[in-house]
């Protein structure tokens, strides 16, 4: 099957058009509610963008799989398919909820296409900034404007630890475990998190930044993000060097330069983690 990137990039346009920029800004307290804690927020804009994507999926690829955020709220079950499917369509419908719903512009649509267990195509879409960022499997990451030329993305050249500057996602970290790994990444230059993954891999992977570092692996949130950064000539593995799959949800995920980078900041920030066989 060949990927039909640019029918899905549509989709998601038409998502974000038709159900996520309209209520921007404009949610009520009715439209928004926690899911397993306050950060943790689903608004109208979510729903109804999943239930758009997921209706035009269903025209376009009816024997795929669609995994949402939202569709696993409801069926729990979904995630554990995902890594046996033939072909399945991962959606973040709104990427960065907690930022959308607080009127805070850092947010985005994110897609992936699976195939046989591995990520084979992923998207990752900016509404405010008008284009996407799309990878493929062995042909390279690109910036994709509504209107205008495709740009190749590259996230550049290596940096010593001490002189890198990354996103760091520790809310889902806890104890003993949290303190070692904030004590251990003061020893880079400089990190944050934009509670937002899409915009964190859409500024990795254009060499904004030289690595981003996650605990919690659902598959709606890096997926496309990994890929696109590997494609963009990074490597991204789970904290014990082992490859990160689509079925993966535990092992946490560090994305960087290059091999050499990767391995240089694990052994910094989680000297005590055995690396895999």
């Amino acid at each position: 099957m060949t990927i039909q990137t640019d029918k899905l990039i549509d989709i998601l346009w038409q998502a974000a058009e038709a159900e996520i920029m309209p209520r921007f800004g404009k949610l009520g307290d009715g439209d928004i509610r926690e899911k397993s804690e306050a950060i943790d927020l689903v608004t109208e804009a979510d729903e109804a963008a999943e239930r758009l994507i997921a209706r035009e999926i269903a025209a376009l690829m009816p024997n795929a799989l669609f995994v949402g955020e939202e569709s696993v709220a409801a069926d729990p079950a979904l995630l554990g398919k995902l890594g046996a499917a033939d072909l399945a369509i991962v959606v973040d419908p709104v990427d960065g909820t907690f930022n959308f719903a607080n009127g805070v512009p850092l947010f985005g649509v994110m897609m992936s296409v699976v195939k046989g267990g591995e990520t084979v195509a992923g998207i990752i879409l900016d509404p405010f900034a008008g284009d996407c960022h799309v990878a493929e499997k062995g042909a390279g990451a690109w910036a994709v404007p509504l209107d205008g030329e495709r740009k190749r993305l590259s996230l550049g050249a290596g940096l010593p630890v001490e002189e890198m500057l990354g996103a760091a996602s520790t809310g889902y970290m806890y104890g003993e475990e949290r303190v070692s790994l904030l004590s251990n990444l003061a020893k880079v230059r400089s990190f944050f998190s934009y509670r937002c993954a899409a915009h964190e891999y859409r500024l990795l992977a254009k060499g904004g930044m030289q690595f981003a570092l996650y605990n919690k692996l659902m598959p709606w949130d890096h997926l496309a993000g990994a890929l696109l950064a590997q494609e963009a000539g990074g490597h991204a593995a789970r904290f014990d060097g082992s490859a990160y799959l689509p079925s993966h949800t535990e092992g946490g995920l560090l994305v960087a330069t290059d091999r050499d980078s990767w391995q240089a900041l694990r052994d910094t920030i989680f000297p005590n983690i055995t690396m895999a066989a």
